[in-house]
């Protein structure tokens, strides 16, 4: 296998350069194989490897002539090798070289992307065991539910995170095919052994069928996996921005020494990395319709994709990567507020344990209408008064003490089987991070 040069930031993977690279090894890996095949005397292809090169300037002058990107590479590559440049590029079109190229680029893209990902699933990890039981009020429709943990919480996103990473794993495994077929993809002026050798070479598989292009349902694999993981992030960081207002503030963004949080109120803490990680997963979404777009081409290839990748596909990548290290970041420095969790629980005097004091009525023999009647009305009379308080009204209510008792009564005011059966899901979690 070609040892290919390893880029260290997402940024430098999708540059004019290191796209050029990509199409220069894609012709050093494809004149390797037609050597092995002895198709390339040795020492054309010493030639070739000492001195095949490119100038991205000169690229894009010989371009402003011939108006064709692969052909100017290749008339540059042509000056610097001389006269054994006349076995670079035989039997294959621009395609060949574009789309494996490209192949290249993406799964280098997505080894960054998996290994931010692990570092952001290693951070809610760390913070979702150290508040296993720290109890918070769970929510649905925005409206007080019943009691969880902010560890609990915290595990769903764990769970999401890895099954993010299973999916650029397997997306992986998809784009990471090249093609070496020539003009309509059906091998005419060149042998498949060159294709299969190529791939080999580069640490790809030959596609199943191309024509004169790789098929689009690959790419657009690719850009809806981003956005689906860019959805993700948005999840979390919605979350954690509702926790964060004023009124709740539950949890809450770093906020560093001699940061300001606007221009005109002083007290003001925002949850901007957030905001800002929900604003860029709209432009990720945004690009879903323009990939599946492109899987539509004419017969056999048109380059009606070609111009939307040139965007799509660098800022889809470099924007994810991004977020991906934002994310980690503020849950690394993420503040957590048990006393808050605990005081917004416990709101109008517990009216969150209303399921655990209906159920305690049933079992002692009272009807469920019944028993929901006498539950409701206390709780909707604590919910609409200041200062109301759902458990007092309990204990006022001499049928409920009756039929309860003290004990059994402050029982159900406990949060000790709201997490009884968590550990279930803690299992799950553990065999699939091993």
């Amino acid at each position: 296998m070609i040892e290919r040069y390893t880029l260290p930031e997402m940024g430098q993977i999708w540059t004019e350069r290191a796209k050029y690279q990509s199409w220069l090894d894609v012709e050093l890996a494809a004149c390797e194989a037609n050597f092995d095949l002895g198709t390339i005397p040795e020492g054309a292809i010493t030639q070739i490897r000492e001195k095949a090169n490119f100038d991205p300037k000169r690229i894009l002058e010989i371009e402003e002539e011939v108006r064709h990107d692969v052909i100017a590479f290749l008339t540059n590559v042509n000056e610097h090798v001389g006269d054994a440049g006349r076995y670079i590029h035989v039997g294959m079109t621009s395609s060949d070289v574009l789309d494996t190229g490209l192949a290249l680029q993406m799964h280098s893209s997505i080894k960054l992307l998996l290994k931010e990902i692990e570092q952001l699933q290693g951070a809610i990890h760390q913070l979702a065991k150290k508040h296993k039981g720290t109890v918070m009020i769970g929510r649905s429709h925005a409206i007080h539910g019943e009691p969880i943990t902010f560890g609990f919480k915290l595990a769903g996103w764990l769970a999401e995170t890895i099954r993010n990473s299973k999916r650029l794993e397997r997306l992986d495994k998809d784009i990471s095919v090249g093609q070496i077929s020539g003009a309509m993809g059906t091998y005419a002026n060149t042998d498949p052994r060159v294709e299969k050798l190529t791939c080999e070479k580069l640490g790809l598989q030959p596609d199943t069928a191309s024509t004169q292009v790789i098929s689009r349902d690959r790419h657009a694999d690719y850009i809806q996996t981003i956005a689906l993981v860019g959805a993700c992030l948005d999840r979390f960081a919605t979350e954690i921005r509702n926790l964060q207002r004023t009124d709740v503030l539950e949890v809450e963004e770093s906020f560093a020494k001699g940061q300001k949080g606007s221009s005109a109120m002083p007290h003001k803490r925002n949850p901007i990395r957030s905001e800002r990680i929900s604003g860029l997963s709209r432009v990720l979404r945004s690009y879903v319709v323009a990939a599946l777009e492109n899987v539509v081409l004419w017969h056999e290839r048109d380059i009606s994709h070609s111009s939307a990748e040139r965007m799509m596909l660098p800022d889809c990548s470099i924007t994810l990567h991004f977020m991906l290290r934002e994310m980690t970041q503020v849950i690394e420095g993420l503040g957590i507020y048990p006393k808050n969790m605990i005081q917004n629980m416990n709101i109008y005097g517990g009216v969150v344990f209303s399921q655990r004091v209906l159920l305690a009525l049933v079992e002692t023999g009272m009807s469920r209408e019944e028993a929901y009647k006498v539950v409701q009305l206390h709780a909707h009379s604590a919910w609409n008064q200041e200062g109301g308080n759902f458990r007092k009204n309990l204990e006022n209510d001499p049928t409920v003490v009756k039929r309860l008792g003290n004990a059994k009564l402050a029982d159900c005011f406990s949060t000790d089987l709201h997490q009884a059966n968590l550990h279930a899901i803690w299992d799950r979690l553990e065999l699939d991070i091993t």
